[in-house]
Order: C-alpha cells, then structure tokens, then sequence
C-alpha cells in the first residue's frame, strides 16, 4: 500500500505520520504537555515552563506575559518506540512523524481551536485530574466530534492534592457521553504519584524518583492489588471491544485467547472509528507518564490514510462530490486553515496538504477566487521557527509564504481539479469597541494593522460606524480585544486609544413582510427611476442572510439585478430599531418596473434599501443579544450567594454540580450583565471562586430591557 501511496522522497511515509492537535480548558495543561513531548522526543534539550515564560509553543510576548495561549502552534516532532512497549504492528524501532498543534484553551480563542481540529487527523483532550469536566473541555469535545475526530484522553496533574482518576473518567461518561476506558491508570497519585499501570500488558512503568525529567522508568510486574485492578479494568476493556469490533467480538465470544496485540488492534480500529476513547492517566509538570501517551498517540490515533478521504463540491457544481484521497501521487489539494503575519517573512498561509504534492515555483489555484498563485517559498514550522523545504507532500501541515489573494477556509488545488472543501466554521463576535490613533503617524498605520490582524483571525472584525466616522474593532471577549491591542503596538508600532466595550447587539425579524418603493426623481434633464417589490421573512437562527431572484418576465432588466441584490444587502447593516445590522433573515427579489430613459443601478439600489426599510418595519423587528454560557467554581458554602447574583443579572440556572466540597454552577446570562462580574464573583466569595463563559446564542432583548435601552438611545 505504501508504495502505491508515497512518494519516493519523503522522509516519513503516511503511514507513519500523525496529525494530532492537544486541547482541553484553560490551565489544564496543553502547553506544558507539549512541552514535555518535545523535551522526550529530542525537539528541545532543556524543558521550559509556562510560568517562567519559556514554553516553547508559547512564543508571542503576549503569550509569555499572560502565561496563557493565545495562537495555535504548530510543531513538528519525531518518536521512536522501543522494543519492550512498541504496539503499533511494526511500529517498535521505527521512527514516527508527529506534527502537533498546541491550542488556545481560553473560550476567546475558540477559533484557533476549531480551524485546527478541522485539520487535523487526532486530537489528545487533557482534563484536569482535580477538576474533571470542565465549560471548555465540553466546547473542545463539541469541536472534535463536530469534524469527527478520533481521540485520546489524558487525565493531566495527577499530582495535585485532591485528583481522582475515577472521578475523572465518570464525569467524562455522564457529561460527554464518551465510551471512555483507561488503559494506563496511574499509581497513586499526589505526592506518591510513581507510575503507571499497563492495563492492556498487565506490566507497571514506574519512573526513577532520583531521574527528576523523567527519562528513566522501568517496566516491573505488577502487585496483587494493582493485578486487581488492572485486570478488572481490563475486562471492561474487553467487553466493550467486543461490543463495537467484529474481529474482537468473535473471539470474545468463541473464548480464544486474546492476546495484547489483539486487543491493540482492536482498540485502534475503535479509536479511529469513534466508539472507543482510551484513558491515559499521568503529570505533565512531574514528568510521568509522557512517553506512554507518545506511545499511544502512534498506536491508537489514525495516519492520514486511515481517515475518509477529504470530500469537497465540485466549484460549478455543488451538487457533484470530489474525493482527495491521501495519496502524493494524486491531484494537489489543501486547505489554507490559518493566516498569519510574520515580521521575518511577511504573510504565511498554513495549509494542511490532503493529496498530492506542493513544491517552490508551483503554480496553485485558489477555489473561491478562480485565480492562480504561484509558489514563492515553502517553510515547515516549528513554533516561531522557520525552516524552509523544497516540497509539501500528502497529510503534511507547512506554510506558504506571501500569496496575496488566500482567506482562512480557502481551498488550493491544481489547476483541473475544482475541489472546495468544507471551511471551519466560526462564531459571531459578541462585544465591540471604538479605537482611535493616538497620532497623526500611527493614524497612518492603524487601518493597513487592523486589516491584517482581521486576514488572521476570522471572528475579529473591523468596521466603521458612517454616522460617528469611528473605527469599531469586535471579537470574542474582553481579553480577545486586549490582545489585539497590545499586538497592534508591539508588531506595528500602532498606540491606540481605545473607547468602552460594547455588546454587540443584533437585529432580527419575527414575521413575513413585503416592501415596495419606487424612487421617481425628475429635475430636468435625465431623471432617476427605480421600482422595487420584495419579500422578506425571518430565517432560522444561525442560518445568516439569504436571498432569491423571483423577478420574471423581464420586470426588472437583468443589468440591475445586481444593484437590487446590492442594495438589499446594504440595508441590512443597520437596522430599524436601533441600527445594529440585521441577521437571519430571507429576502426575495419578486417584482418591479423601470424607465427606458431614466432607470440605472443607482436608482435600484436606493429603491431596493428604501423597499428593505419598509419591509422590516413591518416584519416585527426584534433586537437580540449574545447569551453566554457562564460555569463558576465555588465552595459550596458560598453556592447560594453566587446563585443569587447570577440571578440578578437576568441568568437562568442551567445545572449545580458539587464534587469535593466544591460546586459547579452552570448559567445562561446576557452578556450586557456580565461586566464587572470577575470582581463581584470574589467579593461574594471571599476570593475563592473561578469562573469561565463561551458565547451560547443570540436570544431577544425583553421587552422591559428594551425600554430601557431605547429611553438611553434617543
């Protein structure tokens, strides 16, 4: 099959190749993960901390000071099993490509996370061993499963005072619904965390407590309590194997000897196929436990070609499927998933390569533009580091540098083959703000800066308010909008001023409506003429705008269509009831006159915006507002207090959890009162509470809040 598959000169054939992104909640331990794989597998030769700002993922200034992750990052490592614990079939001795994207856990990034699962061919989730579940980690999970992910689990901080493994793996049945088993189960944990137990080879891994990195362990026989456990955990193992593999199946059921390499097997086809998720239970900062999940990354997550083959429509005809097969010698096909702008190098375009082969010079078709670009220079990345290869083969992950014309979502393909895959789909930013220059100069710089930072990342946007002539920039949260300003002075040079967050509200309809306006404009000379009738009606939530042209009989001549469309567009930037733009709503084109001498597109265009007006006033417009899913941490004893003041804010109480001695309380809340709530939270609880959100949905505004905001608005 290889060689069928390969092409003769790429270092690594697919088959040995992992695509695999790590995430899971803020602070659960993603980076320092990935910093310990890099640290095993020989990338890096000192490990880095996050807290001391020397992780090696997290490179930008903003990273380091905040000791979070802000942009993904993507690496590339190599992983050679040794003889003793190879189970991928002839995987031991051999070395293994693993290209691993390091993602954002904080719910402001969220787009960093869902542009690199749709990538990706594997995932490792890390939950924390004393927190379990947490809001991201459902988001993350939603995301995996959305794209059809395979994934590991890895129980991260089994050191901690207060880490449960079982607790763990039952919050992840009863929350994500996930067929999840353990196949190395911690020994102890806190302070005497030592090892693991290998529940699939009845072996221990205990690690040197005189070897502080962790390189040294040793594989020993287990004893009677840990054979215990590990056998009943095996069992488990077993009968859900058979439940959801044939092969394994037959033999449970015929009584054969199943053998690890069986049951390896099994569980491989079961990971990949999404009915199995293996357990893997360790300390990323204590330095146990790491290589085994390197090891069960090999065995159980898929290479490229072990995953459905990349389908996408045919660019003239929707209704047509093409496949992209992993294959080097198949037609060219990539998706650019992720724009970014480097101070060394200009503007790069990560592509994950599904088929074929890309090399410098090449010429490549954008789907969505129709136009060709050609392949000035091809860098692997390695963090913020650049190292440039002469060719990008199938299942790999590289970066283009400098073509002009390429969004997030793009498909490039060889010319011939007119495939357009699927893009990552992102949310609708839920808060705003004004920004101005701070002078003349930067004044100069700002919009070049800001429109770049939006090229990057698809859930900033920037606009401009016609009536105030203010720049608006809009994103995903407070901290979201704080980046980009701290990344305009420090990579542009650009100081801003910068005005009071704003929600970002939206406009809606609640019923079907028509509109008609004819625009008669006659002062001497050539007048204007335009007529326009249309209909519009409420679409459901999340589906956008849509619109259709029922014009028939030449009512409307085919030359201004377009100036309709235009202005139909147009009208919905601002709507009726306090001008915020207008989402969810289907718009049809169905009729109309015009003037031999005096109609023209301008004359369309204003009939059809002023037709839109009359429609929506009509429709019973409503004004919505972002709903954020609020998860707060809390000591039981102040649960009543938190509940309280979450109610107060208009929330409504989703679900109170408690484990430990310490509740979670999962809300629905308005965004427009969450302000100020980090510091509200802590005075309510003496300092002792957490919280994150996520935006949820758009709900609309009650009436008795509308008021309100209508009295402030005139």
């Amino acid at each position: 099959m290889s060689g069928g598959l390969n092409h003769p000169d790429r270092a690594f054939p697919l088959e040995r190749t992992r695509n695999i992104g790590i995430a899971a909640h803020i602070d659960a331990g993603k980076t320092t993960l990935t910093e310990r794989i890099l640290f095993y597998t020989g990338s890096i030769h000192k490990i880095g901390e996050v807290h001391d700002g020397q992780a090696t993922t997290d490179w930008m200034e903003q990273e380091r000071a905040r000791g979070i992750t802000i942009t993904s990052a993507a690496v590339t490592c190599e992983w050679t099993q040794s003889e003793e614990v190879g189970v991928y079939k002839s995987a031991a001795g051999e070395r293994q490509r693993v290209n691993i994207i390091d993602t954002p856990g904080h719910v402001d990034f969220t787009a960093e996370v869902e542009r690199s699962l749709r990538v990706l061919d594997g995932a490792v989730v890390v939950f924390c061993g004393v927190a379990g579940v947490q809001p991201q980690s459902e988001t993350v999970w939603r995301q995996a499963s959305k794209y059809g992910v395979p994934r590991l689990i890895f129980v991260n901080k089994m050191d901690r005072v207060g880490a449960d493994f079982d607790a763990v793996i039952a919050d992840v049945r009863e929350k994500l619904g996930a067929n999840a088993h353990p196949v190395l189960i911690p020994i102890g944990s806190q302070d005497s965390l030592k090892g693991q137990i290998d529940v699939i080879n009845l072996k221990a891994v205990i690690y040197s407590d005189n070897d502080l990195l962790g390189s040294t362990y040793e594989v020993t026989e287990l004893t009677d309590d840990q054979l215990e456990l590990a056998q009943a955990a095996r069992q488990s193992l077993l009968e859900a194997l058979a439940d959801v593999d044939d092969e394994l199946g037959m033999m449970y059921l015929d009584e054969a000897d199943i053998l690890p390499s069986h049951i390896k097997a099994a569980l491989r086809r079961a990971t990949i196929a999404n009915t199995i998720v293996p357990v893997i239970g360790g300390s990323a900062f204590k330095n146990k436990g790491v290589q085994y999940l390197l090891d069960a990354v090999v065995d159980y997550l898929p290479s490229p070609v072990e995953i459905p083959a990349a389908k996408g429509m045919k660019q003239d005809d929707e209704s047509a499927i093409l496949e992209a097969p992993a294959d080097d010698k198949g037609k060219f096909c990539a998706l650019a998933f992720k724009l970014w702008s480097d101070k060394f190098v200009g503007k790069l375009v990560f592509i994950r390569v599904y088929s074929g082969t890309v090399s410098k010079g090449d010429k490549i078709f954008n789907s969505r533009t129709g136009r060709a670009e050609r392949v000035g220079r091809l860098i692997q990345i390695q963090s913020n580091d650049h190292k440039d290869i002469d060719t990008c083969y199938a299942g790999d992950i590289a970066a283009i540098v400098g073509p002009k014309n390429v969004r997030t979502g793009d498909t490039l393909h060889v010319e011939g083959f007119d495939i357009m895959l699927e893009p990552p789909a992102f949310p609708e930013p839920v808060i705003s703000m004004a920004v101005e220059p701070k002078t003349t100069a930067d004044s100069d710089k700002l919009s070049e800066a800001l429109q770049r930072l939006a090229e990057e990342d698809p859930t900033f946007v920037v606009s401009a308010n016609e009536e105030t002539g203010q720049t608006l920039i809009a994103g995903m949260g407070e901290l979201h909008l704080e980046i980009i300003q701290s990344r305009l002075q420090s990579e542009f040079g650009v100081r801003t001023n910068a005005g009071k967050p704003q929600i970002a509200y939206r406009e809606a309809v609640s019923k079907t409506a028509h509109g008609e306006y004819k625009l008669i404009k006659q002062t001497g000379g050539k007048g204007q003429y335009g007529h326009v009738i249309l209909r519009l009606s409420p679409n459901e939530r999340g589906k956008g705008f849509t619109y259709a042209n029922l014009v028939t009989g030449g009512e409307i001549p085919k030359d201004f269509l377009g100036a309709c469309e235009t202005g139909i567009r147009e009208s919905l930037n601002n709507g009726v009831i306090l001008g915020y733009p207008v989402v969810d709503v289907h718009v049809d084109l169905i009729g109309g006159s015009s003037h031999d001498v005096d109609s023209n597109e301008q004359a369309f265009k204003i009939a059809a915006i002023l037709a839109m007006r009359e429609a929506l006033a009509a429709a019973g417009p409503m004004l919505l507002e972002p709903v954020m899913h609020v998860a707060v941490e809390v000591p039981d004893e102040y649960q009543g207090d938190i509940i309280g003041d979450l109610n107060r804010r208009r929330g409504r109480i989703a679900e109170v959890d408690s484990r430990a001695g310490l509740s979670q309380i999962k809300s629905e809340v308005p965004m427009a009162e969450m302000f100020g709530y980090a510091t509200d939270m802590r005075s309510l609880s003496k300092g002792r509470a957490s919280f994150s959100m996520e935006p949820l949905r758009f709900e609309e505004v009650p009436a008795a809040v509308l008021e309100r905001m209508t009295a402030q608005y005139v």
